[in-house]
């Protein structure tokens, strides 16, 4: 029988046992352990049971029990230490409190998924995962951040195989009860709630919970309520379901409800109201809009408001291709804004104008979110120095005139927070080494280039630790298989060979991320028999662990798992390569330390970043990729090994899939197989331990999310929220008026005329050459422009590479004619041929960039020469 109605009765404790509700309720107990270890004794199988939940456990566990621990001296004091452990890390000064500039108040983070905890699924891949990091990460510096998502109702879906191979997709309801979340309430006790209108007089609702994020507090919005209609309930039922409409009430929920939601909480909390909001990615982007909406009430214009908002707004991109981005048609957008529907005090015309793509090789009829992103933000980046340049590239058009690499998108490189990601038994050894608190604030802060104590720990520990992680990881796949195979129909009487499978002295490589095609999952099955002759070498054997997720809706990567599973059901090769269904934070935590390698074959350049890499590293684990992402940025040999890629334009893409999977088989037959297996004097694999060494000594400091979230705070959040701050209704008044006479006036600027004090064609290095520009500024002034020389190498065809621009000074009054003369020396600091050119730019000390308006004027053909050739 099925109930008719569900309830959720929460247990009542005894009352020195109270703590263990904060406790349970803080999700900082996801990342410390001396916090899981006290719930594990409360009940260690019913913990296990309850899958290291805690909020479960005490939902679970026998009252009798509770009773004994009340009464239980031992489990009271560490109960006590725990909760003044929490206590001084929620109330203490961190690493943010200790900085001298005048930081943000408080930073609005955005984002459609955020990976805490498998216990809050709320996630389905990296951008979640990255979004969970960053918030911890910023709970450990003490950075004022205020998480915004939404609360989806079936999670992202859990996957299960068919007997054939074929991934299926399920739904399981989440009980926001059952989590460890709380309700936002208004002063009354009522819940609190937001509010969208809807067109045809209807209006979507939806009640705000709270997960506390150790000092960072994540709201999340649910639409589940009983005050919606059936259609709006489900506005947040799945993670990236449902049709077109159905994405942009999800959006225009997370952005525009999202603020709300962060003005309701600061104003029951007494939390600072925020000076900067982070968009993580372009479905949040309607955030600005309800930014400028609340202005306009306040009496800004819209451009005046459009500036102030988009003076304290970050903007992170993710996907390094277009068709990751989220995109609307016109006339459904149009719907949605206006006098009859949401924000009807903006005008749905300018609302438009932010998301159309109206630059060369764009659809004039959609509506991009990472456009109206990248228009809404002074500030935007990309998540890794490959992805930066990618990013440039690809929003080129939006500012015309100018070189890609001069595009106003910065670049921040991921990272992972290290306390989530690093198995115990690697922490344990780093804090027998140098103690538990440092261990820790290495850990968490990353404010070092290098963790030279990893030298000091002798080879035997080092190799015992790697074998007991593959030995800890064996145990884990088989359990988990054995389980799958119980799903796909199998009886236990077939299943005895389950018992034989992996071998924790044998090379393990994992493989497991999303699986769209262009992370290429069968690479390694581009020939199989190369693949059986490594899995089955009689001295140097490899063994696989794979696993991932397609999305529901892509046939061709569940075509691919289908592909990799039936390879892996093969009874000659199924013990040394295994797929594992329903990837997610509990398996990843026990598949990044078990294995030897991280194998990572995307096609290059279209992985943003790749962070499951980084959390390999962390715990000794070698890295095998293609150079793209973060592996592009920081691979050395002594890391790990590259992948050499064919991506050459004229490339077939199965002939560079055979090129890139050859040179794969090559590296592990030449190259990391005897590095491995070889032994030294000692008995160990010497040169294998070495690079785990390294690994963790250079490369473990890099791929911090601490380290991450302090180049956001430093590059980004601290100059977004000082242009806030000088973006009062005054100067967004006038800065709007100077950009609307500045691109009315613009036409009128014209470089007439530029001559230098040296005439010849070469020059010596070191020379300083005298430059003198006429220019014509029509109706605007010196004080509105920037004249640059802008020089450097210059290629066959005169294009200048590696450029340099510096101000040139006006000299005088205008001529006769109203031209202005400006001057300048330029330095020839390079050998070899040389060039420059003189450009005109908006100039204004509010603006970000020289590049923020997409003006330029440069010298007509005519006037161009070739460049100074230096000896």
């Amino acid at each position: 029988m099925k109930a008719i109605r569900r309830f959720t009765v929460r247990p009542v404790l005894p009352e020195p046992l109270r703590p263990l509700s904060d406790l349970a309720r803080n999700l900082r107990w996801s990342w410390h352990a001396g916090t899981r270890d006290l719930f594990r004794s409360v009940d260690p199988e019913r913990w296990a049971a309850a899958g290291g939940d805690p909020v479960r456990l005490l939902g679970s566990v026998a009252a009798a029990r509770l009773t004994e621990l009340a009464a239980d001296r031992d489990f009271l004091d560490r109960l006590g230490a725990a909760a003044a452990d929490l206590d001084a890390y929620m109330t203490g000064e961190r690493w943010y409190q200790a900085q001298t500039d005048r930081l943000p108040a408080a930073v609005a983070y955005f984002s459609p998924e955020f990976g805490i905890t498998a216990a809050l699924p709320q996630y389905s891949g990296g951008l979640g995962i990255l979004a969970g990091d960053h918030l911890k990460a910023a709970s450990d510096l003490g950075v004022p951040l205020v998480g915004v998502g939404l609360l989806y109702r079936h999670g992202y879906f859990r996957q299960t195989l068919s007997r054939d191979g074929w991934q299926q997709e399920h739904y399981p309801v989440l009980d926001p009860n059952e989590l460890p979340l709380d309700q936002l309430k208004e002063a009354d006790g009522t819940a609190a709630q937001v509010a969208l209108a809807l067109p045809g007089g209807r209006s979507l609702r939806a009640r705000i919970w709270l997960a506390q994020v150790g000092r960072v507090p994540l709201l999340l919005l649910d639409s589940d309520i009983e005050e919606n209609d059936l259609g709006e309930r489900g506005v947040t039922d799945r993670l990236y379901g449902g049709g077109s409409e159905h994405r942009l009430l999800q959006e225009m929920l997370l952005g525009i409800g999202g603020v709300r939601a962060v003005r309701a909480y600061c104003a029951l909390t007494g939390h600072p109201e925020p000076e900067v909001f982070h968009t993580n990615e372009g479905h949040a982007g309607f955030l600005g809009l309800e930014r400028i909406a609340e202005l306009r009430a306040e009496g800004l214009d819209f451009d005046a408001a459009l500036e102030a908002v988009r003076a304290g707004t970050v903007f992170t991109t993710h996907t390094p291709v277009p068709a990751g981005i989220d995109r609307f048609d016109r006339e459904l957008v149009a719907r949605h804004f206006g006098p009859q529907a949401e924000l009807p005090n903006l005008e749905v015309d300018r609302i438009l104008r932010l998301g159309m793509e109206t630059y060369p090789g764009g659809e004039p009829n959609l509506f991009n979110m990472a456009v109206m992103g990248l228009r809404l933000a002074q500030r935007a980046n990309g998540v890794s120095l490959l992805h930066g340049n990618v990013s440039r590239e690809m929003f080129a058009g939006l500012w015309p005139g100018f070189d890609a690499e001069e595009v106003p998108i910065t670049s921040v490189t991921n990272g992972v927070h290290a306390p989530t990601w690093v198995a115990p038994e690697v922490y344990r050894l780093g804090a027998r080494q140098i103690g538990a608190e440092r261990a820790e604030e290495a850990l968490s802060v990353g404010d070092s280039d290098r963790w030279d104590s990893v030298a000091d720990i002798a080879d035997q520990d080092i190799w015992d630790l790697r074998r007991s992680l593959r030995e800890l990881l064996v145990l884990e796949v088989r359990e988990r298989l054995r389980a799958s195979w119980r799903q796909r129909g199998a009886g236990t009487a077939e299943l005895g060979w389950i018992d034989g499978v992996l071998d924790p002295d044998v090379l393990t490589i994992g493989f497991a991320r999303r699986v769209p095609s262009y992370k290429r999952l069968t690479l390694m099955l581009r020939d199989q028999d190369r693949l059986m002759n490594l899995l089955l070498h009689p001295e140097r054997p490899v063994q696989f662990v794979i696993a991932g997720k397609a999305h529901p809706a892509d046939d061709g990567g569940k075509r691919l798992i289908q592909e990799l599973v039936r390879f892996a059901d093969d009874p000659r090769v199924r013990h040394r390569i295994v797929f594992l269904p329903d990837y997610g934070m509990a398996m990843a935590q026990k598949l990044y330390p078990g294995c030897d390698i991280w194998l990572n074959n995307p096609l290059r350049p279209l992985e943003a970043c790749g962070t499951s890499g980084m959390k390999a590293a962390l715990n000794g684990c070698l890295n095998l990729s293609v150079l793209d992402g973060w592996w592009d940025e920081w691979f050395q040999p002594d890391f790990g090994w590259a992948i050499p890629t064919a991506d050459g334009a004229g490339t077939d893409p199965d002939r560079r899939d055979d090129i890139e999977a050859a040179a794969l088989y090559d590296l592990l037959e030449q190259r990391i197989t005897p590095s491995f297996y070889e032994r030294g004097r000692g008995g160990l694999p010497d040169r294998w331990i070495e690079m785990v060494r390294r690994t963790l000594s250079l490369l473990g400091p890099k791929v911090l999310a601490g380290r991450m979230v302090r180049e956001y705070v430093e590059r980004l959040y601290a100059p977004a929220a000082r242009a806030h701050r000088a973006m009062d209704p005054d100067s967004a008044r006038a800065l709007a008026a100077w950009k609307a006479r500045v691109r009315s006036a613009w036409h009128g600027v014209t470089v007439d005329h530029v001559e230098t004090s040296v005439t010849a064609a070469t020059a010596e290095l070191g020379t300083t050459l005298g430059l003198r520009v006429r220019v014509g500024l029509g109706d605007l002034g010196p004080d509105d422009v920037e004249v640059q020389a802008v020089s450097g190498r210059v290629d066959e065809e005169d294009r200048l590479t590696d450029a340099a621009a510096v101000p040139l000074k006006p000299v005088g009054s205008p001529d006769a004619e109203g031209r202005w003369m400006y001057e300048g020396p330029l330095s020839l600091d390079r050998t070899g041929p040389f060039g420059y050119t003189v450009r005109i730019l908006p100039g204004h000390r509010l603006l970000a960039s020289g590049a923020e308006l997409g003006l330029l004027a440069v010298p007509s053909e005519d006037l161009a020469g070739a460049g100074l050739l230096m000896r």
